[in-house]
Parts: C-alpha cells; sequence; structure tokens
C-alpha cells in the first residue's frame, strides 16, 4: 500500500521529526491541498489560492528561529506538518495540515500532543488555536485534547476600506513604540505579544492609532496571520480603515463585536467563513477590542 493512502478510520503511526526549511515545498503542497480540499467538501473557497501561496507561506515558518515546526513522515515520506508560535507569551498552534491520503488516521492526534507537549517544556502558560467551524473532526479532536471553545470568530473579506476616523490618528509604528503597545496588549488580553510585534517593526508593516495625544491601539497587519489590538472599537475601526490591503483570505474579527461586524458589513466587506476560538491553560476575557491572528 502507497504510504501516502490509509483507509478512512485506519489507525497508522507515524514518524515525527523537527521541520527543516528544505520541507517547505512538499509541506507547502501539502498544506495547500489539505485545506482545500477540506473548504471544497464543504463549500468553502481555500485558504490559500495556490500551492505556491502554501508554500511560501510555510517557508517562512520553517525557516523563523520563532516558530517550532513538526513532520509526520510514513516510510520516509513526508504526509504532515504542525506548527508553534513561541515569539510571544502565549503560544499558538497551526498551520495542522495532513496529506489527503492519510487523514483521519491518528496522524492529525500525533501532530498536535507533538506541539502540546513542546509548549509544556517551554512552560508556556497558555496555548491558543483558530479552527474552521465546518470541520467537526477536528473541533472534537481538540476538545477531546483538552482545548476550550471561546468564541466564533468570523473571517471578513473584501476591498480596503480606505476612510479614517475622526480623532484617531493611524501612523506607522517604530521600535519606540513598542512598550505602549504591549501596555495596550496587556490592558486588553492580560499579556503582550511583544514577539509578533517584533517582527513586524523589522518588516516596516507595524502601526499604531493614537487618540487624545496618546496610543490607543496597534496592528501587526490587518490579516490572517496577523492582530490588532485597540482600547475601544472606534480605534479598532481607524486600523481596519487605514489598512492598504487584508490580503488573502481576509483577516479575523469576533463576532461577538456587534458593533464593529455591521461596520465591516455596511462598508463592503463580507463573511467568508467561521472559526472557531480554542484554548488551554491562561485565558483572560478580552476587555477591550481587537483581532485574532489565525494563530490566536
Amino acid at each position: 500500500m502507497s504510504p501516502t493512502h490509509v483507509p478512512p478510520g485506519s489507525a497508522t503511526k507515524a514518524v515525527l521529526r523537527a521541520g527543516r526549511p528544505e520541507d517547505a515545498e512538499t509541506c507547502g503542497r501539502i498544506c495547500y491541498d489539505a485545506f482545500a480540499g477540506l473548504a471544497y467538501e464543504h463549500g468553502f473557497p481555500p485558504d490559500f489560492s495556490s500551492s505556491e501561496v502554501g508554500v511560501t507561506a510555510l517557508r517562512g515558518l520553517l525557516s523563523h528561529p520563532g516558530f517550532y515546526g513538526v513532520v509526520a513522515e510514513i516510510e520516509g515520506q513526508v504526509v504532515g506538518s504542525n506548527f508553534l508560535d513561541e515569539r510571544s507569551a502565549i503560544a499558538g498552534i497551526g498551520p495542522i495540515t495532513i496529506a489527503p491520503g492519510v487523514q483521519n488516521s491518528g496522524i492529525g492526534r500525533q501532530l498536535m500532543i507533538a506541539v502540546m507537549q513542546r509548549s509544556e517544556s517551554r512552560r508556556f502558560p497558555g496555548v491558543r488555536l483558530l479552527q474552521a467551524a465546518y470541520h467537526n473532526r477536528s473541533l472534537s479532536l481538540y476538545s477531546k485534547l483538552g482545548f476550550q471553545i471561546r468564541e466564533p470568530v468570523l473571517n471578513m473579506h473584501g476591498e480596503p476600506i480606505g476612510r479614517t476616523v475622526p480623532g484617531y490618528a493611524v501612523r506607522s509604528a517604530t521600535s519606540d513604540d513598542l512598550e505602549e503597545c504591549n501596555r495596550v496588549c496587556h490592558d486588553v488580553h492580560g499579556h503582550d505579544r511583544a514577539g509578533e510585534i517584533r517582527d513586524a517593526l523589522s518588516q516596516g508593516v507595524a502601526q499604531v492609532v493614537e487618540h487624545a495625544g496618546r496610543i490607543t491601539g496597534y496592528t501587526t497587519g490587518v490579516g490572517f496571520f496577523t492582530h490588532s489590538v485597540a482600547e475601544t472599537n472606534d480605534g479598532l475601526r481607524a486600523l481596519i480603515s487605514a489598512a492598504n490591503e487584508f490580503g488573502e483570505p481576509g483577516f479575523l474579527l469576533p463576532a461577538r463585536n456587534g458593533q464593529v461586524v455591521g461596520w465591516c458589513l455596511d462598508h463592503g466587506l463580507r463573511i467568508r467563513m467561521v472559526t472557531t476560538l480554542m484554548t488551554i491553560g491562561l485565558y483572560n476575557e478580552p476587555s477591550g477590542a481587537y483581532l485574532p491572528s489565525i494563530l490566536y
């Protein structure tokens, strides 16, 4: 039997190892195929427009020192991968993808347990993920592994809004703003995301929003793999409005924030799909406005 095909429901044991940059081509293609297959099966567009986009995304993770990657092999052939974002105080899981021919055979559980054990060994107080709400099997797996459902999060997409919010000025962030950005994140979430902010600063994509002479929010980019935090909805609207693009497949917005959801819809954005925020360990109910990344 081919190592990339296992009958549905059959259990198989993969060999796990640390991911390497040279795994990007294979893992990226699997990432695209896995997400596209699940999306089409449920009547949704895929997260990535092509396998090339998947390869680029995973190459970035496999070469970044702030991410831990684990790869699954059967008979020496790569059949899946998973990642742990270790850049900040809370760890984020994903993307986890398994080759279509060996899905539902226990490899996903192996990959999840591997990154959860890594998180425990690194003593992260909490770990989080977002999963596609239409994928019941992954929701069941994560729940069995101890993750708690926190809230639904909407994937918004569309053209940039290109407006301003009176009284809220958005500008490029500098390294001098890091402390204030960490303060805002801590006030809203109870922890900072300093590692991600540093990456965004080094890439020149971080922005802050100022109101009444002080920083009241920031973004590492309004997109799928980035996050934003603001003290108020007006600050969050200003950050969304200032974005030149949302990229594919858009950005993520908690469904509970009805005011900003309605505002986005009124400005031509649409809901692509629903995701579910799930957590283990430290979690504080957010006390402000925010956009999570697909990792958390």
